[in-house]
């Protein structure tokens, strides 16, 4: 299906109007659904459907939440998924998709960069804004801090003696990237 298609359907879908309509779900039961908190259930799926002003609701709270991301990101973690192998560890990414480590061995020693992804919902802010940042693992060590570059980057020297992999599986597995209070 095409971009073309799904915003046709969209619109379809958005724009009908059905006699009688009102909402069918409330915004507590929505808002869930949109936070994976709880998937709606095939009964409140079916509503969903037969009602296109709960599904326009739906949509509204949708785009306010994805705007209350773009302004209140707070902080994003990640985990260490791969299982100890003969592999160095390349890369590292939150769960939320924002956000990605990568490592290198080079002439310079080994590094660290953070990469802010362009689809990010606060990338635009963040960039512009250019807060502090930091990397820290699951002991509350900082990795990495600093501000982005103009290309949404971070990088630095690997604080640690020991590999990427050996010191995020020594430290709980997880790091997060946070703003630091300035």
């Amino acid at each position: 299906m095409t971009n073309t298609d799904t915003r046709l359907r969209e619109r379809l879908l958005l724009g009908s109007r059905v006699e009688g309509d009102r909402l069918m779900l409330a915004d507590a039961v929505l808002i869930a659904a949109l936070d994976g908190s709880r998937p709606l259930r095939p009964a409140e799926r079916a509503a969903l459907l037969r009602s296109p002003l709960t599904t326009r609701r739906l949509r509204t709270l949708a785009l306010a939440r994805r705007a209350g991301a773009n302004e209140g990101w707070r902080g994003s973690s990640g985990m260490l998924r791969a299982a100890d192998s003969a592999q160095a560890l390349l890369d590292l990414a939150t769960d939320d998709g924002c956000w990605r480590l990568h490592f290198l061995d080079d002439a310079q020693g080994r590094r660290v960069i953070l990469q802010l992804l362009a689809d990010a919902p606060f990338a635009a802010r963040l960039l512009r804004e250019a807060p502090l940042l930091r990397v820290l693992d699951g002991a509350g060590a900082a990795l990495l801090a600093g501000r982005l570059d103009h290309d949404g980057e971070l990088e630095g020297e690997w604080p640690y003696d020991e590999a990427p992999a050996s010191h995020f599986q020594r430290h709980g597995a997880v790091f997060s990237v946070q703003p630091v209070a300035e």
